[in-house]
């Protein structure tokens, strides 16, 4: 009698473990906050099957392992554009986030008196070598690690990190892709592409008014990944891109690709793709008369591409992950403290790892050093769900993406101002004919 009573205490706890999973988040809310609008084939009938509405649990071994003894130092992981990167300097400032919150941490006393040390690998953005890097931190007993930023890099990396079974952060690569990898060892705690191009649809189409829109994107995975949600929302409202032009890292006469683009008549422009580039084709575009409203990727929001557009980048608007200008206590005093240690203001992947590193110490303290009860603590949305970071509040989906909401950027004045973007659908529900996207 008692082992049947076990049985269905069991059967229970496990039919119950997805809605506890889910504990905090709006249970009625589309995959991705996708509004109804967009979703494919909505208004014709219901999908046959919907991905992604219960988390990717973890049943395998591991959680009986004792921790080690006489440890001197605890180890964490750190992949990241540093060297041979054309985004080194968010690899760095990326870095830095990371190192203030171990410093601190060791301010602290540490894991129960022991050191947290940063173990530090660079990534190339080359296909395959950041397997190489996991081994390695695998090898160096990790508990856990944080990063990148690289599309390319970060999917070849949580493959490996799930061979290796080790917990991983993610605080900059952006692609809705990411975590819909059925990997139960991948949390990422900035939001991404899909959620800026929510936003930017919204602003440019809804709020502007505008229905022929170029776009001028980055010749890589950033670029081809990032302009996809847009593409689809933007023909799903009705409003398809009227022509999407390339350009390489590292390019600096866009002549060619303008000239097409101005051939197309549009009224407004958007340009995806790194601050440097942004900036120079912003220049070049206002020198050959093409005077539509620019809007842009994420990326724009960098003292780069101010300094470069002058006063060309007053109205400009773009997203942005987090609020800067935000009062929130913490973000002030990790600003101020950012500045006093590295002599720079911190840039969003520096507040976002800061975030994310903070949440692997928090999860260590709580269990200890066991790679899998540090997952269990990473994924449990009960602990993180609603985490105040220095970015804000955390908000994660049912894939442990954090699907918190983004903002509006504008410059005015040679300064980026910020305010909320609002949701496409102000309710988000899903409608009577569709259950979870």
């Amino acid at each position: 009698m008692k082992a049947n009573h076990w049985v269905i205490a069991t059967f229970i706890l496990i039919l119950w473990c997805p809605i506890l999973k889910l504990d905090g988040q709006d249970k009625n809310s589309n995959y991705g906050k996708a509004p109804n609008e967009i979703l494919p084939y909505d208004r014709f009938t219901k999908a046959y099957k919907y991905f992604f509405v219960e988390p990717q649990l973890f049943y395998g071994a591991g959680r009986e392992i004792p921790p080690p003894t006489n440890l001197k130092e605890v180890r964490i992981g750190f992949l990241g554009p540093l060297e041979g990167s054309m985004i080194v300097s968010l690899g760095t400032q990326m870095l830095q986030g990371a190192t203030l919150a171990i410093e601190e941490a060791n301010k602290k006393g540490g894991y129960r008196g022991i050191p947290f040390k940063l173990m530090i690998h660079n990534d190339v953005g080359l296909w395959g070598a950041a397997a190489n890097e996991i081994v390695k931190m695998d090898d160096e007993k990790v508990w856990a690690w944080l990063g990148s930023i690289d599309d390319i890099v970060s999917h070849v990396a949580i493959r490996a990190t799930l061979k290796l079974e080790i917990p991983m952060v993610c605080p900059g690569d952006p692609d809705p892709t990411f975590t819909e990898t059925a990997i139960p060892w991948v949390i990422r705690v900035i939001s991404d592409d899909r959620q800026s191009s929510y936003g930017l649809v919204n602003q440019i189409y809804k709020k502007d008014g505008h229905s022929r829109v170029a776009v001028i994107r980055a010749n890589n995975r950033y670029g081809r990944v990032g302009i996809k949600i847009f593409s689809e929302t933007a023909t799903r409202v009705g409003h398809p891109m009227v022509i999407e032009e390339r350009f390489n890292d590292g390019e600096t006469d866009f002549k060619t690709q303008l000239e097409r683009i101005l051939a197309t008549s549009p009224d407004a422009i958007l340009i995806w793709g790194n601050a440097k580039e942004s900036g120079l084709i912003l220049q070049q575009m206002r020198a050959m008369g093409l005077e539509q409203p620019i809007y842009g990727s994420d990326r724009m929001v960098s003292p780069e591409f101010l300094k470069i557009a002058g006063n060309l980048a007053d109205g400009i608007m773009t997203t942005c992950q987090y609020n800067p200008n935000s009062d929130n206590p913490k973000l002030k005093a990790f600003q101020t403290n950012y500045f006093k240690r590295f002599g720079l203001e911190p840039d969003v992947f520096a507040a976002h790892a800061y975030d994310g590193m903070n949440m692997i110490i928090e999860s260590i303290n709580k269990v200890g050093l066991n790679r899998v009860l540090i997952r269990d603590v990473l994924t449990d949305l009960k602990t993180f769900q609603g985490y105040q970071g220095v970015t804000g509040k955390k908000v994660f989906d049912q894939s442990w993406n954090n699907i918190a909401d983004i903002w509006i950027a504008k410059v005015r004045h040679g300064k980026f101002e910020f305010t909320p973007a609002p949701p496409m659908d102000p309710k988000n529900k899903v409608n009577s004919k569709t259950e979870n996207y």
